[in-house]
């Protein structure tokens, strides 16, 4: 029975981990991973979190099954185009970067027909600073976002959905316009305000005193989700218009704060704090507590399974 192959391209934390979770749900494909640095890919191959390493990314790519690109969103334009051309007829190609917008059309632009493209964005409710807080936990019960091209086959979407459970997530299909405006809110306004506040604390006057003084409130507000600053400079560039109206929303809202904390008004700012404190918990207390997931390997056959038995993931494309 033929042996099905996944390849993971990119091994830093979502990477690593997405090996180490598939690692769990494996029977009969093969691990491949790629990193342009050959010291990563050794690590993951250590870590256990694929079967071998392939140096050269064609070579990784090549009999591929299934692709994820887990780099930076800068780094998606130039990796699809180098492997168009190269890749297996059928092959799921699927990235993990946090704006789809760009990478959807690049996606389009540069894939040939009988090659199907998922978007995909794990958002992953635990910050790591590269492979080394790499788990196969990473993924548990965080929502996945699913955004499939349209020249995308039923098949191959549906076998995608499968792994995604499989891995513990959340599948959450989303247009990918949409998913850029929430993300732009939820998940890049917020390290824009990390960094505006080290910024600004850094530039005070006061900048050695406020450093004896910053305490776990100022941690907490400026912790930012990975240690890359080119992630979060991609992110910026890739997203800009929908981060800039959320930054607008901000200074508007900060405005409204500025009047009420000027107005001196008690009871409005415990009013606003109460309501503010329950809303928030009530938002993570249902982002804790994750619907209940479809089987991740679906008894009546389909994609996924065809895959971890031996066959080819999506039926070719003509």
């Amino acid at each position: 029975m033929e042996r099905g192959q996944i390849t993971i391209v990119g091994l830093g934390l979502i990477g690593t981990s997405l090996g180490l979770a598939l690692q769990r749900v494996k029977t009969n494909f093969e691990l491949v991973g790629h990193d342009r640095e050959h010291e990563v890919a050794k690590q993951a191959v250590r870590l256990g979190a694929i079967d071998r390493a392939e140096w050269n990314l064609i070579s990784a790519v090549e009999n591929a099954d299934l692709i994820f690109l887990a780099i930076p969103v800068s780094g998606v334009r130039d990796t699809l185009q180098a492997i168009a051309n190269e890749v297996k007829r059928g092959v799921l190609i699927t990235d993990t970067a946090s704006t789809k917008q760009q990478v959807m059309a690049w996606a389009e632009e540069l894939l040939p027909s009988h090659v199907n493209f998922v978007g995909g964005d794990p958002v992953v409710k635990r910050i790591g600073h590269g492979q080394s807080d790499a788990s196969a936990d990473l993924f548990q019960g965080a929502p996945y976002c699913i955004v499939p091209a349209m020249s995308a086959d039923e098949e191959s979407v549906r076998a995608f959905v499968q792994l995604v459970s499989s891995l513990g997530a959340e599948p959450f299909f989303v247009d990918a316009a949409e998913h850029d405006g929430l993300m732009a809110g939820v998940g890049h306004l917020p390290f824009v305000l990390s960094a505006a506040m080290v910024h600004a604390a850094a530039q005070s006057p006061s900048e050695q005193d406020l450093k004896r003084m910053a305490g776990q409130e100022f941690r907490s507000i400026t912790a930012f989700p990975s240690t890359d600053p080119t992630l979060f400079s991609d992110v910026c560039l890739t997203n800009s218009d929908n981060i800039v109206r959320w930054i607008d929303r901000i200074i508007a809202e900060l405005h409204t704060w500025r009047d009420i904390i000027t107005s001196r008004d008690a009871e409005r700012l415990e009013a606003l704090f109460s309501e503010l404190l329950e809303t928030r918990a009530r938002w993570l207390g249902e982002i804790e507590t994750p619907s209940p997931m479809q089987e991740a390997l679906d008894s009546t056959g389909g994609g996924l399974r065809r895959l971890l038995f031996g066959s080819r993931l999506g039926g070719s494309k003509s």
